[in-house]
């Protein structure tokens, strides 16, 4: 049967929510999963619950534990990755320094200071785990549920050519749900087409199956209902000037673009609810307290252990599909190779993709309505600058990928943008080896100060316009007597 790699096996909801439903599926319930992390003792704790998930439902599947990298991807048919690189120490800083330039996150780990920083982090591991996959198992399928992950994923396009990869996400998945409800259809006879990128991907057409009927009439109508549109404000509000609803809610969709977190009657009037729905460091702030809550105490000893239903998570339906050559269509994240025509080629964009034995395959949407297209390329350009950044270890290209952030550009100067990737790169450093030897550059403000002497430079048209607009608005007039 297969082995499954799970790198990352440390993580609190990924890790035992993927392999729930790994047990869960009768294809997949002979596998061996190997659990990896740095981190030994949340790596037996998992392990401990996994077996006892194994042998309470009787089930053939094996499970092992190691905190060497190399040695669970041998002979592994799939690399499941949920890393997250610095903990909620890093991610601390990544949310409280942006936050003193005035940069509100409510979420903070897909673009903005916080994902451009999550990604710098990451990429030496990413680029180790290809290198390391490359020679011992090649033939791999890669999944990444590691944020952000449009960078994670235009990074993997970048450093590897021979390992088939796709990033996963839930967004399609649980905005059906939303969708379904607003227009009383159940979500498996909704016929959509969805692409664009991470987060920011685009319902383009919503049908019902049986009928054929187009089902956008109707959600729009309802979405300029109160009741309707309070649910989901800024997703609501970029749908009524776009036309089109994305896959991403309030507190995330927020983030990328300028008009709903850059000032404080925007926040209060799009940004009000609670939590996830556009609160201030939600995320941030629920990482913390249940590393606190949980500090010391293994919450595994009381999770339940019956195998039920899977989860909306694509993972084991991908594998499932690849097992047993039952196609399965979804929502993947991958490198553009031509699958949308208006974004960069190389670019990671979320398109549709369908999975069998032979492999992953993502499916030509062509050409994105233009508003839509330009509204990913303002987050394309942070992730392709980022992945520069990460790269090459330029921390100059950090600075443009965080100035070229659609909030960040909203709210600070350049100085200011320049000072808080400094103050970024101190607090993160142990994380960040790629940048080691090299610093940001300083570029201090230059005092004008009154009466200076200006050094003289040929007439610009445009003043030389101004000038003559000047001497017209002085130019005194005669005053003609009136005409009878």
């Amino acid at each position: 049967m297969a082995k499954i790699a799970m790198i990352g096996a440390g993580s609190l909801v990924f890790c035992k929510t993927l392999c729930m439903d790994i047990l869960s599926t009768p294809a997949l319930q002979g596998s061996e999963i190997c659990l990896m992390s740095r981190t030994a003792r949340k790596l037996g704790q998992m392990e401990t619950y996994i077996k006892r998930v194994i042998k309470e439902n009787g089930l053939p599947a094996t499970i092992s534990s190691t905190l060497d990298r190399r040695e669970a991807l041998k002979n592994a048919d799939y690399v499941i990755n949920m890393i997250q690189v610095g903990g909620v120490d890093a991610f601390q800083s990544d949310y409280e320094i942006p936050m003193k330039y005035g940069v509100d996150q409510c979420i903070g780990d897909s673009l903005g200071p916080g994902g451009v920083f999550r990604a710098l982090r990451t990429a030496p591991v990413l680029l180790d785990m290809m290198r390391d996959m490359e020679q011992i198992c090649p033939d791999a399928l890669f999944l990444n549920y590691t944020n952000p992950m449009g960078a994670c994923c235009a990074l993997l396009g970048r450093a590897t050519q021979r390992i088939q990869f796709i990033g996963l996400c839930h967004g399609v998945q649980t905005t059906l749900d939303l969708i379904s409800g607003y227009v009383n259809v159940p979500k498996d006879q909704i016929d959509f087409t969805c692409a664009g990128i991470n987060h920011m991907a685009w319902f383009l057409t919503l049908k019902d199956k049986r009928t054929g009927r187009d089902l956008y009439p109707l959600f729009k109508r309802n979405c300029e209902k109160p009741g309707y549109y309070v649910n989901e404000k800024v997703r609501c509000e970029v749908m009524r000037h776009f036309g089109y609803f994305m896959t991403e809610s309030t507190g995330h969709l927020s983030e990328y673009i300028p008009w709903f977190r850059s000032s404080e009657r925007a926040l209060k009037a799009y940004c009000d609810e609670p939590a996830f729905g556009g609160e201030s460091g939600a995320y941030y702030n629920y990482c913390r307290m249940l590393a606190d809550k949980y500090k010391g105490i293994n919450y595994l000893d009381s999770e339940k252990t019956t195998i039920g239903n899977r989860s909306a998570e694509y993972c084991s339906y991908i594998l499932e599909a690849h097992n047993t050559d039952q196609p399965f269509r979804l929502q993947g994240n991958v490198r553009n190779d031509g699958y949308i025509d208006n974004l960069p080629r190389g670019c990671c964009v979320e398109v549709p993709v369908i999975v069998d034995a032979h492999g992953i395959h993502p499916l030509r949407v062509g050409s994105l309505p233009p508003q839509c297209a330009a509204l990913n390329q303002s987050n394309v350009t942070v992730q392709n600058l980022t992945v520069e950044a990460a790269l090459t270890g330029n921390p100059e290209l950090a600075m443009q990928a965080i100035a070229m952030d659609p909030l960040t550009s909203a709210c600070c100067t350049l100085k200011e943008v320049r000072e808080m990737t400094a103050a970024l790169f101190k607090a993160q450093a142990k994380w960040l080896p790629q940048f080691k030897g090299h610093k940001l550059k300083a570029v201090p403000a230059i005092a004008t100060p009154a009466g200076i002497q200006r050094f003289d430079v040929p007439l610009d048209p445009a003043l030389a316009v101004a000038n003559r607009f000047g001497e017209l608005a002085a130019r005194k007039l005669k005053k003609r007597k009136e005409q009878a």
